[in-house]
């Protein structure tokens, strides 16, 4: 090498030397150990340094390595669970950190609506639920997540349909017409309540039972649900808080380095449970018993035709990071799940992104947002909750004779008369349902900090939604109105909610002994809901889809129909003030106005105050040297909440516009319509004792709902058929809540939780005189019109109200009490509601389990009632049960206590084995594998698919309870997944 090459070698070679010397001068690196309290590794802890994006995770065995930029001299040290902790590293090389598990009696932040609060300065009854804690296995919509998880909540299926809405009731129901369902509020925006899906009535089969409104939300994305119960705690709320509130937060970004986790799951399921109908020979033996005849000759098994094992799978997907300024999360989500009824089932595609960042050297101004996006295609088997004497796919399963065959010897389906039993594997080709609904919910919320104390804070979000339907039914299928014509209904919906919402907090420490925290704000909503249904019949051909050549039947065959509900607006007003003295003592106080276009000129405002106190005694002198109490409070509050979940335009005169063009008064209008009014007082204790091995909550409320809302058919001569009152009377709901939570064994490689929680419910109507309310239809073959409960002073919501069945007579007739008298019976609302849930861990393998009951209520079983009675054999199957039981075969199959039955029950909903396998080489980070069981067993004595059902068979708008009619049945699953970090 000559020399005029070697000197620009040395010079470059001593300019890199300097560079890595005063590189190595600026910057250090910093290593350690992350452990636990009693010394176990964190493999997966994040480790960042404060201020910057530079950041790095723990491996396996809790070790990280990490450069410290120039001038930065503290790490923040975090994980799931624990106590973050801040460590100056200014004159070190070297950290271990040990980190200490939050104490979630005292620590956990709380979501109180409009803020948070620190869970032991909470006045309310609220309880949290965090994501690990959440109910495993295929889930479709958050309200299965927290099944039998709280104290005072019930969540019951409607229907056992993927994607089916389930009944939520929090601390029992207590309104007549207007719903009881609890107001859902996601990341600050509280939901319509409804869903675009269009609703679809087909001939001769019934009213498909809903959609759930939650379906749009990926449960991977949820961090916590937060259950709102007293009115303490939901008068925040004002007019919508009367039936609780529950509050979903989801997932956001955390500071650190970016990072990509991904779940993948695949589960089967059948059906949970079976009816006992007579197989082909036990019906050949009944037909001979009996003397008649009915033998087709061979042997099928109609509901094995339609049913199938179901495969379901979920993909997840999610990258996160950012700063202490900027942080960021977005996900993507897949579910298909195959329904356990052939043509059934939902495919549904999410898709989140949220952001929080700080502007501004001073880091005062900051903007939030969150988009959320998914899409909904349901298969929907023809399953309804009113089907008439045809019955609905699962009652023509139930009642196909097993001794006719499905299919014909050249294998085409064997479709019997008109007016003859349907063949439900004919049904099943027949029918074709498919439902789509597309979903955004999009928020944005500035803020600006103008000093530690106050904050003002701005949100705007929209929620719109829009759903097709197209529904066909072959011409070959023997319904009547349908065989030789074919049936095609193309329906859609549109569903809006705009929201603006402003407050201004103010928090400040007065004196050493006094903190203040304080929130107004202003909030206005508007509600829009709309849709058009085309429907026809008599199509030339059977090659394409009906949805697809609607124009082709006659005029005479197609009906055109629109609709727009009257907008509803929402202004309202709210505030709440906390003071906290020397942490011993707390006092909240709320207050909103709410003003509602859906009500009277007269009552357009109502006004929901609430109090609430309470007295931490763990923090009094004479308890800090007590080694038993780790915390010990009691909390006192009353509060008066409002119902509005009725028809907007309710209050107001409506027109509806006939076929030819007329215009006519539908509803008269009432101007004094006032709001559903609910007081609620609660008192309650939580308690954490033994170094917090053992805590919980024992609550006692009293609740009294007045002004009740309700519907009656205008007396004629009326210019309406409609009009809506206040019903004299009132609801009262009582009960006691008890929520324990026990670490049973505490060490480094064994540790067992158990928690129990349970509900006693009392429920009564009383000062009523108005008229009877029937409700609780009872649907199928000769019970036309007929009902089985009845509102009643003295009585609970939907008592059964029915004839007493006392046997048969000596010619095999049902005899009744007193000619067939109607009387007061049991009641359809639990009285007991229970929850277990245990977590036992060794070393790296976690088995988890949750089981919930319900006990002291009956179940109608329309089921039994009319889709099996003995007087279908020779044509149809029957129950196993009836056969030789000296009932006739001429026996009026009519509404009595004879189909009541025990609804008590106790289920094994989830079992779930983990093995946590951590970190897998320099990618892999907090791997797992998983497998669930759900709805493993049932322990009962109702003899129908499952006692936790709810059919609706509501009554003119009046809500119904705990009747069973041949629904979608409960599935039993089995899920395996694995999930990891990168």
């Amino acid at each position: 090498m000559t020399k005029s090459r070697l000197l620009p070698c040395l010079f470059l070679g001593m300019l890199l030397l300097l560079v890595q010397a005063i590189a190595t001068a600026q910057s250090k690196t910093i290593t350690g150990k992350i452990t636990d309290g009693n010394g176990s590794a964190i493999p997966g802890a994040s480790v960042q340094v404060k201020g910057t994006r530079t950041g790095t995770m723990a491996d396996a065995e809790g070790v990280f390595k990490i450069n410290l930029p120039t001038g930065a001299t503290t790490l923040i040290v975090t994980f799931i669970g624990y106590t973050p902790q801040e460590i100056n590293v200014a004159n070190k090389t070297t950290a271990d950190v040990k980190l200490l598990q939050e104490n979630t009696n005292l620590t956990d932040v709380v979501v109180v609506g409009y803020g948070t609060t620190r869970k032991k300065d909470v006045t309310g009854a609220i309880a949290q639920i965090k994501a690990g804690d959440f109910n495993k296995g295929i889930t479709t919509a958050p309200d299965q997540l927290i099944q039998g998880k709280v104290s005072g909540l019930m969540v019951l299926n409607n229907s056992g349909a993927p994607g089916a809405a389930a009944t939520v009731r929090i601390r029992g129901v207590s309104s007549v017409r207007s719903g009881n369902q609890p107001l859902y509020v996601v990341d600050g925006v509280p939901l319509d309540g409804r869903v675009a899906r269009p609703s679809l009535n087909a001939t001769g089969l019934g009213i498909t039972p809903d959609a759930n409104p939650l379906n749009f939300i990926n449960s991977n994305d949820i961090a916590s649900m937060d259950v709102l119960k007293d009115a303490s705690a939901t008068a925040i709320y004002g007019s919508r808080g009367a039936n609780g509130v529950i509050i979903i937060s989801t997932k956001k970004g955390t500071p650190g380095p970016t990072r990509l986790d991904v779940s993948y799951s695949v589960g089967m399921s059948n059906i949970m449970k079976k009816l006992d109908v007579l197989n082909a020979d036990e019906y050949r033996t009944a037909l001979k018993q009996y003397n008649l005849t009915g033998d087709g000759g061979s042997s099928s098994n109609g509901m094995n035709s339609i049913l199938r094992t179901g495969v379901t799978q979920n993909v997840g997907v999610a990258i996160s990071g950012g700063n202490e300024n900027s942080r960021y999360r977005a996900s993507f989500g897949m579910q298909d799940q195959q329904g356990i009824v052939r043509k059934s089932g939902l495919k549904k595609y999410t898709a989140t992104l949220s952001g929080q960042n700080k502007f501004l050297d001073s880091k005062q101004l900051g903007i939030d947002y969150n988009i959320m996006a998914a899409k909904t295609i349901e298969q929907l088997a023809p399953i309804t909750n009113d089907a008439g004497f045809t019955g609905s796919l699962v009652g023509q399963a139930l009642q196909w004779n097993p001794t006719l065959p499905l299919n014909n010897p050249d294998g085409s389906l064997n479709i019997l008369a008109n007016g003859k039993p349907v063949n439900p594997l004919a049904m099943s080709e027949a029918f074709d349902d498919k439902a789509s609904i597309s979903y955004i919910l999009a928020s944005i919320s500035p803020y600006f900090k103008f000093n530690d104390n106050w904050e003002y804070r701005m949100m705007y979000s929209v929620n719109h939604q829009t759903g097709q339907r197209r529904a066909s039914i072959a011409s070959f299928i023997n319904l009547n109105d349908i065989q030789g014509l074919g049936a095609g209904l193309y329906n859609t919906a549109e569903l809006t909610t705009e929201l603006f919402n402003n407050t201004l907090s103010y928090n400040k420490q007065v004196s050493s002994a006094l903190n203040l925290s304080a929130m107004v704000g202003f909030e206005y909503q508007k509600f829009s809901y709309s849709g058009v249904n085309v429907s026809a019949k008599g199509f030339p051909t059977n090659a394409v889809d009906y949805t697809d050549i609607l124009q082709t039947p006659t005029q005479a065959n197609t009906t055109l129909s629109s609709f727009r509900n009257p907008s509803s607006e929402l202004q309202s007003f709210f505030g709440r003030v906390t003071l906290n003295f020397r942490d011993k003592y707390l006092v909240t106080a709320t207050m909103r106005a709410d003003g509602s276009s859906k009500f009277g000129s007269n009552n357009r405002y109502g006004y929901f105050p609430s109090f609430a106190g309470k007295w931490n005694i763990s923090n009094e002198d004479f308890m800090k040297d007590g080694k038993f109490f780790s915390n010990l409070g009691l909390r006192v509050g009353y509060g008066v909440t409002g119902n509005q979940e009725f028809p907007a335009g309710a209050a107001q005169a409506q027109y509806g516009f006939t076929a030819n063009g007329n215009a006519s008064l539908i509803n008269v209008p009432n101007p004094d319509l006032k709001w559903e009014s609910s007081k609620q007082f609660n008192a309650g204790v939580d308690f954490s004792i033994l170094d917090n091995r053992l805590s919980g909550t024992v609550d006692y409320f009293f609740k009294n709902t007045t002004n009740l809302l309700f519907s009656f058919p205008a007396i004629q001569p009326a210019p309406a058929s409609n009009y809506w009152i206040n019903l004299p009377g009132k609801v009262i709901n009582s009960g006691v809540e008890l929520s324990l939570k026990g670490e049973i064994i505490r060490s480094k490689d064994w540790n067992w939780r158990l928690g129990v929680n349970s509900t006693f419910l009392k429920n009564e109507m009383r000062n009523y005189e108005g008229p009877p309310v029937l409700t609780g239809s009872i649907s199928g073959q000769g019970v036309s019109g007929a009902t089985a409960q009845r509102l009643a002073n003295g009585y609970p919501l939907n008592t059964f109200y029915l004839r007493k069945f006392e046997g048969f007579d000596d010619k095999g007739n049902s005899i009744y009490a007193e000619g067939g008298k109607l009387y007061y019976l049991s009641n359809p609302n639990p009285k007991v509601l229970l929850g277990i849930n245990t977590e036992v861990s060794y070393k790296k393998w976690v088995l988890g389990a949750s089981a919930h009951g319900a006990f002291g209520f009956e179940v109608y079983n329309n089921t039994a009632n009319t889709v099996l009675p003995i007087g279908n054999l020779g044509s149809r199957n029957i129950a196993k049960s009836l056969v030789g039981n000296g009932e006739a075969l001429t026996n009026s199959p009519a509404a009595s206590s004879r189909y009541l039955e025990n609804g008590n029950f106790l289920k094994l909903d989830n079992v779930t084995l983990t093995y946590n396998i951590g970190n897998v080489g320099k990618v892999l980070k907090n791997a797992a594998v998983y497998v669930t069981g759900q709805n493993l067993f049932v322990i009962t004595r109702y003899t129908g698919f499952d006692p936790e059902v709810n059919t609706d068979k509501s009554v003119n708008g009046v809500s119904s309870f705990g009747i069973e009619y041949s629904p979608y049945p409960t599935a039993r699953s089995v899920m395996f997944g694995i999930l990891f970090s990168l």
